[in-house]
């Protein structure tokens, strides 16, 4: 039993990935499934289309790795968070569509929180902020606008989870009903600091304690899969949020040590240790793994839009039909363009917060064209980047000039990843394995199985694909980064 099966839940697709013994990827299965918009600023998923198509392609990626099910030792679990879903105990139908992490429909919601001075309470405790973002206001939200949910949430007929709960619930044929550390600390309901939910919080949303998963280590017990999945039972050994598992994937073990990934949004980590950092410039506290009751924190800086621009410039604009046309298309735009775009689609993150404003594009001429706009867009991801690293400096010393070891689709681009290493003005890594979000799902249930290594044995085979180092002059860089601010500033108050 030598083989782990990671599944790796995202935002527009699900994946199941087999890594063998040696930690490498022996076989995977992808498959994307619909994105729905009830109205503006929401999101929202089927969770039929999340259970079938993690289903589907655990059992494909099983198959095509040509291995007996026997062979696996283990289950790993690593997931969009925040995406919020409220099913009924008994039957196990969801009550409603899943609210994803992108979702502003609670936007009034926090800002009455904050208006009645909530929000000082729910940071210290949480390591949040009250936005529209987390899993706690859009809990609340399905409570109070699904007939008779609350009724039957207080007689205690409702389970509540973020999307890891909810497929170790489906996974397990409801017998569990749990959660980890790193995704129980993005739901604003979760003490950070004491390892508990918060009771204070938790009446403040009205949100009935019943309705909460149980709060366990990443590497820990969450029971086993049924057997009619796959043949046999298989243990479940491993959960992390996807961004904590990005972190554990880049090895970032000790302090000072810092990962950004992008996917759909961009997500940087900065390891601080075992002591919580209160952020004062908008960062949130968060936890990036936990060991044997033993939390390590984070500082987070989330950005909603990175690689949601590729696909907009695919999908909405139409002058991409894939995002690897993206880089010859940046190459060839007009240097003495100064085109900005801010893709403010669901407004921005870290550190601005704004749940309200919408992307703008700035500079545009006469002779703009699809390539002033890829490059605009490749180059928003960078500017944003150095936005979440500037504000890490200024929380915890000099963090945002060490080395950024990244990971996601968008890497894959040498043509971002340079610009990204001229920006912030320090080396960028690009690591042999990309997928390091399901490799440390991998890595937490393999460790817990025996299969892998410890977290030192795991740090030292980390390897290094490529480094970039930043070759801009710092009077161009100093200059493109202060027309990004004033594009982000005018974006603000529009």
């Amino acid at each position: 039993m030598t083989y782990i099966l990671a599944i790796d839940q995202g935002t527009t697709s699900s994946r199941a990935i087999v890594f063998d013994a040696a930690m490498k990827v022996k076989a995977v299965a992808q498959e994307e499934f619909p994105q729905y918009f009830p109205a503006s600023g929401w999101v929202e998923h089927d969770p039929s289309d999340i259970w079938s198509s993690v289903a589907a392609t655990t059992r494909a990626a099983i198959e095509k790795a040509r291995v007996g099910v026997n062979d696996i030792a283990a289950i790993g679990i690593t997931n969009q968070r925040e995406t919020t879903l409220v099913w009924d105990r008994k039957s196990g139908e969801p009550i409603h569509n899943a609210i994803v992490w992108q979702d502003r429909r609670t936007s009034e919601t926090c800002q009455q929180l904050k208006a009645a001075g909530h929000e000082p309470m729910v940071t210290e405790r949480t390591g949040l902020l009250l936005d529209p973002y987390f899993s706690g206001t859009k809990l609340a939200w399905i409570l109070d606008n699904v007939d008779g949910a609350r009724a039957k949430a207080a007689a205690g007929d409702l389970l509540f989870g973020t999307v890891d709960c909810f497929l170790i619930w489906k996974l397990t044929g409801g017998k569990v009903h749990a959660s980890d550390a790193t995704n129980a600390a993005r739901t604003l309901l979760y003490n950070i600091r004491e390892g508990r939910w918060d009771d204070d919080i938790c009446k403040l949303l009205s949100i009935p304690r019943s309705m909460l998963p149980e709060v366990r280590d990443c590497t820990a017990a969450f029971g086993h899969s049924r057997a009619d999945l796959f043949g046999r039972e298989i243990p479940i050994y491993g959960v992390a949020g996807d961004q904590q598992a990005a972190t554990i994937g880049q090895a970032c073990f000790r302090p000072g040590m810092m990962k950004s990934t992008y996917g759909t949004g961009c997500f940087a980590l900065l390891n601080t240790g075992e002591t919580p950092v209160a952020s004062k410039n908008r960062l949130l506290t968060t936890i990036a793994y936990q060991f044997d009751g033993k939390p390590t924190y984070a500082l987070e800086g989330s950005i909603f839009v990175a690689g949601a621009v590729v696909q907009w410039l695919r999908d909405g604009l139409k002058i991409i039909g894939n995002a690897g046309e993206t880089q010859a298309l940046a190459e060839r735009a007009d240097p003495a363009q100064e085109v900005v775009l801010v893709p403010a689609f669901v407004g921005l993150g870290a550190p601005y917060w704004n749940a309200d404003c919408r992307g703008a594009v700035y500079g545009l001429t006469r002779n703009s064209g699809s390539a002033e706009f890829v490059r605009a867009a490749l180059e928003s991801v960078g500017y944003q980047t150095r936005d979440l690293l500037e504000a890490m400096r200024a929380d915890w010393g000099g963090a945002a000039k060490g080395v950024l070891r990244v990971d996601g689709g968008m890497t894959a681009s040498d043509w971002t990843m340079q610009f990204l290493s001229d920006i912030i003005g320090a080396p960028v890594d690009r690591p042999e394995v990309l997928e390091t979000t399901a490799l440390g799902a991998a890595w937490l249930a393999g460790s817990r199985a025996g299969v892998y290594p410890d977290a030192d044995g795991f740090a030292k085979a980390w390897a290094l694909d490529k480094r970039f180092e930043p070759g801009m002059e710092e009077t161009e860089r100093t200059a493109k980064y202060a027309r990004w601010q004033r594009a982000v500033n005018a974006t603000l108050r529009v």
